[in-house]
């Protein structure tokens, strides 16, 4: 079995837990291979018998690898998929920074996480992700995200307009600080944080959410995830702040935008026992006595 490390950065305090899963990858004789840039943290784990192959790009891990283990919060997954691509290898979160609802596997269940991974003990959750058409390369060739699109303005000065378009048929127009179309798995980040619903992670849809729209009663409203989506942005401003995940850049308001699901999937390895309602409940304290 091959499987890639990756990280941006990894405190001290989980130098025990690094030490114990790569003990229990090298007796079972795991091939690994380690983000260079993410070596640097975990260099001092390694007892200096265990060989690795370090790696930097997509073109160096498709094809040679079965499934990526990521250390870090959400975050890390998100910035997984500019490496992940198209290529469907299966992604495993441990749970090394805050909130995780992706990055699900807590520090005290990582060496049996990890010995289940090795007997193909686990199911995958195919995670739809959501694109825009990008003629002039924007996003250097990665035009998707796994979490939402993000349209946002640049500055505090004033309020854009965003006209959006379901199937070629207006929606609303929005004058507001911007408008998020989040996937399934994006309803429990940006979009959550502004209002919008949760939605489960098989959900066929995408969620519409406004960024405090002066018109107070617009709200959000979730669609079919086959339904092709044009954005127009007026107002008084040029350009504003396109977002897809962590990625932004400032795009001309002169120019539509299209938005559609990929047609490939983002694959998250889900441990046995796990479920989302479990996880929502756990992260959003939902259900805590509050009379305590």
């Amino acid at each position: 079995m091959k499987i890639a490390l990756f990280g941006k950065v990894f405190g001290s305090d989980y130098n025990e837990l690094m030490r114990e899963l790569l003990h229990v990858l090298k007796d079972s004789n795991v091939e690994l291979m380690v983000y260079e840039p993410f070596l640097k943290y975990i260099n001092h784990c390694f007892d200096g018998s265990y060989e690795y192959t370090l790696f930097n790009t997509s073109d160096d891990i498709r094809g040679n690898v079965d499934v990526m283990f990521s250390f870090g919060g959400d975050g890390t997954i998100l910035d997984s998929v500019p490496l992940i691509r198209d290529s469907g290898i299966p992604v495993l979160g441990f749970n090394t920074g805050n909130l995780g609802f992706l990055s699900s596997v807590s520090p005290q269940e990582t060496a049996d996480a990890v010995r289940k991974i090795i007997k193909g003990e686990y199911e995958i959750e195919k995670r739809s992700l959501i694109q825009i058409k990008d003629a002039d390369n924007i996003f250097n060739g990665i035009n998707y995200a796994l979490n939402e699109v993000s349209i946002c303005r640049k500055n505090n000065g004033s309020l854009i307009v965003v006209n959006v378009y379901i199937d070629d048929m207006l929606l609303n127009t929005y004058w507001a600080d911007g408008v998020i179309l989040a996937t399934p798995t994006g309803s429990t980040a940006y979009s959550m944080s502004v209002g919008g619903p949760i939605m489960t992670p098989n959900s066929d849809s995408f969620l519409i959410t406004p960024i405090a729209a002066h018109n107070l009663s617009v709200r959000p409203v979730v669609i079919p995830d086959k339904s092709n989506v044009r954005i127009k942005v007026d107002g008084r401003c040029d350009d504003y702040a396109l977002g897809l995940d962590s990625r932004i850049v400032l795009a001309d308001k002169s120019k539509e935008i299209e938005i559609k699901k990929t047609d490939f999937t983002f694959n998250m390895i889900k441990m046995p026992g796990k479920n989302f309602f479990e996880t929502i409940r756990k992260k959003l304290l939902w259900g805590n006595d509050i009379r305590n």
